[in-house]
């Protein structure tokens, strides 16, 4: 193989400084890609954590959906009540009123008081 000449030559202590940045340069990239990993792991461990935040908040909405339809349930009801207890004040008021047509009839006027 036939020698290349550059025009520039290379001493032993620019050899011993190229191979030490060469080494620690491999060394920091290794610690970089170690430390990367840590960190990545870390993320994994934290959107875990926010998928059981979000499984129990999806568990608290479906509680609060059903609570929802039980209230529902129970405003239904209480308006049926509600309609049932106005038939009843009705029907009340109407025998309240036979009552009184009743009384007028058959009951002697009242004297006025003080007399």
């Amino acid at each position: 193989m036939a020698a290349c000449y550059t025009g520039f030559s290379v001493g032993s202590d620019t050899r011993w400084i190229i191979g030490t940045v060469v080494v620690l340069g491999g060394l920091l990239s290794a610690q970089m890609a170690g430390q990367i990993a840590a960190v990545s792991a870390r993320f994994d461990d934290v959107n875990n954590r926010f998928d059981s935040v979000d499984a129990r908040f999806d568990d608290m909405n479906n509680r609060f959906d059903e609570m929802a339809a039980r209230m529902d349930r129970f405003d239904t009801r209480l308006d049926g009540l509600d309609t049932r207890l106005r038939n009843v004040e009705i029907a009340f008021g109407k025998v309240d009123q036979r009552l009184l047509t009743l009384e007028r009839v058959l009951l002697p006027p009242r004297e006025p008081a003080g007399e």
